[in-house]
């Protein structure tokens, strides 16, 4: 039997306001290394929030704040002196559209994060890039035009080319706020395959609305409801035999 991997990622309580609106109401929730968890549940229910809590994003929304503790491998993210520059490179995001930076060639939207953080320079600098590029499984498709802009580049490759450029710095979690859903079918299974080879090294929380996205690709998946954690559990058994009625109604099209 395989030990499970320890708890990479806590949240404890977490709630989330914008103004006197309560968004997320007191979510408890463990990630394990490695892991792919789906966050699946209709429009509106808190999903997006809750990523953009992870890596103190959501203080960034007029009026967002949020209360409660949220930990990476043992560290309080909320606690007072934290840097959420220094939180957002240890947990990256990649978008529902793509956002590659425009003024940017391939080479320094992937670059810039290295750059910010001078993590690397030189020719230690063009090695990580290559190897972000590498891993978004994006190399050999642009190896030849690193100068052009990365809005030269299709939709899915533009995703791609975030999804590297999030990886450069080494992130042990990255976010994903429905990354496919902008995509043509063949883009979507390329960034389906890349999730499940990225997890060998990093943790990946991904939000969907595509069921059979969340069952193909998830080890664990959450499923959301007006604000609130309603199941949280192996991806196979939330799908086949869900402890609770309403998930087993979202899933089966009832309503949502």
């Amino acid at each position: 039997m395989m030990t499970p991997s320890p708890v990479l990622l806590e949240v404890n309580g977490l709630k989330a306001f914008v103004e006197s609106t309560e968004i997320l109401h007191g979510i408890d929730l463990g990630v394990s290394r490695q892991e792919v968890v789906a966050f699946i549940g209709p429009s509106g229910c808190g999903k997006s929030t809750f990523l953009r809590c992870l890596n103190r994003l959501h203080e960034e929304t007029p009026g967002g704040r949020a209360e409660g503790r949220v930990t990476l491998e043992g560290q309080d993210l909320y606690a007072s002196g934290t840097d959420p520059v220094q939180i957002r490179r240890r947990i990256g995001m990649v978008f529902q559209k793509p956002n590659p930076f425009p003024s940017m060639s391939i080479f320094e939207n992937v670059a810039s994060g290295l750059r910010l953080n001078r993590i690397a320079k030189g020719v230690e600098l063009e090695a990580r890039v290559e190897a972000a590029l590498r891993e978004a499984a994006l190399w050999n498709e642009v190896k030849d035009k690193l100068d052009a802009s990365g809005m030269s580049l299709s939709g899915g490759q533009q995703q791609r080319l975030c999804i590297a450029r999030a990886l450069a710095v080494k992130p042990p979690v990255l976010l994903m706020d429905e990354p496919t859903s902008a995509l043509d079918p063949v883009s979507t299974a390329k960034i389906e395959e890349l999730v499940i080879q990225l997890k060998k090294e990093t943790t990946i929380l991904m939000v969907t609305h595509n069921m059979q996205q969340a069952a193909r690709i998830s080890d664990r998946t959450a499923f959301f409801l007006y604000g609130d954690l309603v199941e949280y559990g192996p991806t196979t058994k939330v799908f086949t035999t869900p402890s609770d009625r309403r998930t087993e109604e979202y899933i089966t099209g009832r309503f949502g």
